[in-house]
This record gives C-alpha cells, sequence and structure tokens, in this order.
C-alpha cells in the first residue's frame, strides 16, 4: 500500500482529500501544521506529498526545499494562490505538480496515480533486480545473500550460504561431495571433504522440517547430494 502525506491546514479539505485517497487504496497520514507536516515528511518514508502553500508555521515552500534537498519523494503543490509566479516558484523549488484550489478530489486521485506510476518507472528502471531462487517455501536472495524459510530469515555462514545456492541453482544434478568441495572451497583447496558432510547437515538444520528426512538436499547413497524440486 502506497503512503501518502497531506501537509494541510484547513481540515475539512484534508479530510476530503484523505477520504478519496483511502477509498482508493490508499494509507494516509495528514498533518496541518507546517511544522508537523516538515517533520513527518523529514522522519519518515512516504511515496508522495499532498502540501499545501499556505501552512501555519513554515511555510509549503520552505518545506518542499527541505525535503527535496534529501528525497525524491514526489510532491503536489495545493493552493489558493493562482499566480504563474508561485507556480514557477515552487515547480522551481522541485514539486512535481501545482494543483489550484478548488479541485475536483477525482482529479486529485488522477495525479497521485500518476505520479507514483512515474516515479515507479523511474526508479525501477535504474533499479537492477535481485536474483531470486524460491522453491516450496524456500527463498534465496543470491543478491542480498539472506535466506528465508516458510518467511522466517535463517542467518548463513559464508559457505553455508554458498553451498545451498550452488545445490539450488542446480536442481535434480547429483554432486559427489569431491565435486561440491571443489566448487565451493574452490579447486585448488587442499582439505578433508568431510567438511561437505558437516556443511549439508548444518544446512538442513535450518532448512527441512525434519533434517532426518530431508525435503530439499537429499542424500544418494554411494554417490553425493542432490537438491530435489
Amino acid at each position: 500500500m502506497s503512503k501518502i502525506l497531506i501537509v494541510e491546514d484547513e481540515e475539512s479539505i484534508a479530510d476530503l482529500e484523505k477520504d478519496y485517497l483511502e477509498l482508493s487504496g490508499f494509507g494516509v497520514t495528514v498533518k496541518n501544521t507546517g511544522n508537523e507536516g516538515l517533520e513527518a515528511a523529514m522522519n519518515n518514508e512516504f511515496d508522495l506529498i499532498i502540501l499545501d502553500l499556505m501552512l501555519p508555521g513554515v511555510d509549503g515552500f520552505d518545506i518542499c526545499r527541505q525535503v527535496r534537498s534529501v528525497k525524491n519523494t514526489p510532491i503536489i503543490m495545493v493552493s489558493a494562490k493562482k499566480d504563474d509566479i508561485d507556480k514557477i516558484r515552487g515547480l522551481g523549488l522541485g514539486a512535481d505538480d501545482y494543483i489550484t484550489k478548488p479541485f475536483s478530489p477525482s482529479e486529485l486521485v488522477a495525479r497521485v496515480k500518476a505520479h507514483l506510476a512515474r516515479y515507479e518507472r523511474l526508479t525501477s528502471s535504474g533499479r537492477a533486480e535481485n536474483e531470486i531462487i524460491e522453491i516450496r517455501g524456500l527463498k534465496i536472495d543470491r543478491t542480498a545473500r539472506r535466506v528465508w524459510v516458510n518467511g522466517e530469515e535463517k542467518q548463513f555462514t559464508t559457505k553455508e550460504f554458498d553451498l545451498l545456492t550452488f545445490l539450488a541453482s542446480n536442481p535434480n544434478h547429483v554432486y559427489s561431495k569431491d565435486e561440491l568441495f571443489r566448487n565451493i572451497w574452490d579447486m585448488e583447496s587442499v582439505g578433508d571433504i568431510a567438511t561437505v558432510t558437516v556443511h549439508i547437515k548444518k544446512i538442513r538444520e535450518k532448512i527441512e522440517a525434519d533434517s532426518s528426512n530431508p525435503q530439499y538436499i537429499e542424500t544418494i547413497w554411494g554417490v553425493g547430494y542432490r537438491f530435489k524440486i
């Protein structure tokens, strides 16, 4: 649910905006003074801010300037002032839109949706998606190196994570302990391949409901291990 901050000193207008936005599925926070609005905007994460210009305390221009200095949150300015100079000043400070009162609440909702969609496109286009593996309640985020089992995050050592990820990335392939040791502990490593068995045991304790009857990492007797899907 997208979160909207309304900074508006006319309570009847703020309530009307809030009602229409909530009916459209948004979460809404209302502040009626400039100081409260500035504090909320700076100390919380909102998806969009609807900002009146004429406010008790800090005015909308100053709030916009301070917010824009540290955040890219879309800002829609609202004012009874129809002078072009105010629109130019507001947009120049970084506001994304400017609506003059009176306005249709449905128009405000439409503009909110449009700016949220535009902001999402802009941010997602420059953001690489995390590489995720999801198998029957097991979620592995390869990019962030995090693991969840049925929504609960589990902590893994570096080699435990590498071994789990390697097996999950190559499902239904049977690997010998020697192959796993070479792949995870480096081909040039010299050591006891029994460390593979120890790590498999620890991984099972974290991801399996019953480690004695594993549903993810299967032992192929006399050969090695396989990740089942």
